[in-house]
């Protein structure tokens, strides 16, 4: 039982690794790339013209220390 549970997590972290909307990824990086030149608000406001989740926006621009790196 005790492996079973332990064995979850390494499990869960791998299932994470394979990313599936490449989509979201490349408006990501795009966003970002922006900031420097057009800033935040800017950035804030494409990835929401492009019907990014509000939550995967915030994270990647106010948080970047959370962004995947996958």
């Amino acid at each position: 039982m005790m492996e079973e549970v332990q064995a979850r997590p390494a499990q869960a972290a791998q299932a994470r690794v394979v990313r599936t909307d490449l989509r979201t990824r490349d408006l990501v990086n795009q966003a970002v790339a922006s900031v420097p030149t057009l800033g935040l608000q800017r950035a804030a406001e494409f990835l929401a013209a492009m019907n990014v989740p509000a939550e995967i926006a915030v994270r990647t621009l106010v948080y970047p220390q959370r962004r995947r790196r996958y």
